[in-house]
């Protein structure tokens, strides 16, 4: 068993005047979590604002992006702080999941 957790955020968003995503990212790797991803989203929405679309001229940076981890339970318990404050107020999804291939190590 392993977990995975993922985060929903929008272009806009940023930690310490950097693009969240990427600070999210260069702060897994540098806590050698197994592995990260970002996905890019071509539509979507967060909270209640309006769909964003990848065809809006107007779109200004806010289409939604999925930052999502899997590692061990207790390596993600490790990382979940800084994560929580890194990406306050927005949306963390964890799930356990099993790995069919590969490993979380």
């Amino acid at each position: 068993m392993a977990v995975q957790i993922s985060i929903y955020l929008n272009e806009a968003d940023e930690w310490q005047r950097r693009p969240m995503h990427l600070q999210i990212l260069n702060y897994l790797r540098q806590e050698n979590v197994a592995g990260a991803t970002v996905i890019h989203a071509v539509a979507g929405f967060t909270g209640r604002s309006r769909v964003q679309t990848s065809t809006l001229v107007d779109m200004g940076g806010k289409l939604p992006l999925i930052v999502t981890f899997i590692d061990t339970d207790e390596h993600v318990a490790r990382v979940m702080p800084k994560i929580k404050e890194m990406a306050a107020n927005r949306l963390i999804v964890r799930e356990e999941v099993v790995i069919e291939q590969g490993s979380a190590a």
